[in-house]
């Protein structure tokens, strides 16, 4: 592996990790194609490099949203435990899927998670949160309800988690996807809890940024198992998402929510086309390290 190829996978880290902070899910979304499309490194190779950028994502980005206040840690254990479990089966699964196969699935994971975000209504602050609860409500059981600070509107802004079951369900899914494409389940995360928990978009965010690391290392250790981690291509992508992530998550707090919705969706729609031509045999750009 050369010094420029090097060199060129850190600022790739860097670059896209701020993108993936800025959206509260890590870089493994943006890192994958990029690897795959331009760097020539396989896909398997590409996906065991993006879980370990996924860990240092976490680990750069969480402690600020936690200082901000946007990060529900109720919402992220609960939900976690059905993530990880589902990040475990997706390890398994990997081995025996086609790379045809996981580009063709990758992109439709991503149009569905536009088109969930679309028809999400525009968000103000809820009035919802002033009715009586229901005790026997699995977010009231768990006490899950809560507020948040937003900077962009100067005041904080309540609400309320619905849907519980429905979000457990969503997140195995979520943890399997993640599995299988390296993602960090972040593009599947903040659709479910925006679209099936009801929670604001930047809580969202927040609370998959500081649940990605967790289902990325229970993954991350059974690739390194398998031996699919290439030190010299996770190497300087795990220290260029750590300055990312820091930098992405000062993006995420200074946005609105409107314009983070419309941001993610433009993205999952460019990322969504690379992918459809990856799976039939189109690679833009394609260079060997």
């Amino acid at each position: 592996m050369d010094v420029g190829f090097s060199a060129w996978l850190f600022v790739i880290a860097v670059a896209t990790s701020a993108l993936g902070g800025s959206l509260g899910m890590a870089s493994g979304i943006f890192i994958v194609p990029v690897l795959v499309s331009f760097g020539g490194v396989g896909i398997r190779t590409a996906v065991a490099a993006s879980i370990v950028s996924v860990i240092a994502c976490s680990c750069g980005s969480a402690a600020a949203f936690l200082r901000a206040g946007l990060t529900n840690i109720r919402v992220a254990i609960v939900l976690e435990t059905a993530t990880t479990l589902g990040a475990l089966s997706g390890v398994f699964l990997g081995g025996v899927l086609p790379p045809s196969f996981l580009f063709l699935l990758f992109a439709l994971i991503l149009l569905l998670s536009a088109r969930q975000m679309m028809a999400r209504r525009r968000e103000s602050v809820p009035t919802v949160v002033l009715e009586e609860a229901d005790s026997s409500d699995w977010a009231t059981v768990l006490r899950l309800h809560s507020s948040y600070p937003d900077s962009a509107l100067r005041h904080d802004v309540p609400y309320r988690v619905h849907r519980v079951p429905l979000g457990l369900a969503l997140m195995y899914g979520a943890g399997l996807i993640s599995a299988l494409l390296g993602i960090g389940s972040g593009v599947l995360k903040i659709p479910a809890m925006d679209t099936a928990l009801r929670l604001p978009i930047k809580v969202s965010s927040a609370t998959s940024n500081f649940m990605i690391g967790v289902t990325a290392a229970a993954s991350g250790v059974a690739y390194f198992v398998l031996g699919d981690i290439d030190p010299n291509v996770a190497g300087p992508v795990a220290i260029g998402s750590v300055i990312g992530a820091v930098l992405g998550a000062r993006f995420l707090m200074a946005m609105t929510g409107d314009k983070l919705r419309l941001f993610f969706v433009i993205v999952l729609l460019a990322l969504a086309v690379q992918m459809l031509l990856e799976a039939f045999g189109v690679h833009l750009g394609r260079r060997a390290p």
